[in-house]
């Protein structure tokens, strides 16, 4: 009986082990800025944003100067009132405050219309790249078993790993399999997340 009792311990210990063991998955993590900060497509993107934002700024700016223009001739016009030109001045200054009221309303519509097109933009520039990165994390996290791959990027605000204890860092395998040479990696990249 008693043999049997320890048996059934043994048993039980034997599974609890083999449960505890295959239950153990493997986790790594990469600091994506890194990786975007020297991918050439992210670069490029990055580039043409930029230009198409300042592109954007600078006709909105023209508008805005145009504007001020326009209030700047209907306040100088205000001053020339008087008796004699009355109903005349008054007409022009009507019509000058419609142009305003619809120079404003091009204004902010344009701003509108910029910040769609500028999402829109970057939708269309950045998601064939998140999508290539993606590719590249699960295949490298297939490659070295890992069951989680933790961002560790400052990006990544509340969604990202604070403390990591070993773990495999996967960034340099991502960036080579994203066919990025280690020579263009920039002596000042983005540090990991500090180990708590």
């Amino acid at each position: 009986m008693r043999k049997l009792i320890n048996a059934i311990f043994v048993a039980a210990g034997l599974l609890f082990t083999a449960n505890i063991a295959n239950a153990q998955q493997k986790i790594g993590h990469l600091n994506s800025e890194a990786i975007f900060a020297v991918m050439p497509e992210a670069k490029v993107a990055q580039t043409t944003l930029e230009a198409f934002n300042k592109t954007k700024t600078a006709e909105i700016e023209k508008m805005q100067g145009e504007y001020q223009t326009k209030y700047a001739a209907a306040v100088a016009k205000q001053k020339t009132i008087s008796e004699a030109n009355k109903e005349a001045v008054g007409k022009e200054l009507d019509q000058m405050g419609a142009e305003l009221e619809d120079l404003k309303k091009r204004i902010n519509d344009a701003g509108v219309k910029a910040q769609q097109e500028f999402a829109q933009k970057q939708g269309d520039l950045f998601v064939p790249i998140n999508t290539k990165f993606e590719a590249a994390v699960k295949s490298v996290a297939k490659e070295k078993g890992l069951a989680y791959v933790f961002d560790i990027a400052a990006q990544q605000n509340g969604n990202n790993l604070l403390f990591s204890e070993g773990g495999d860092d996967i960034t340099a395998a991502v960036r080579t399999k994203l066919g990025i040479a280690a020579s263009a990696v920039p002596a000042t990249a983005p540090a990991a997340a500090p180990k708590k």
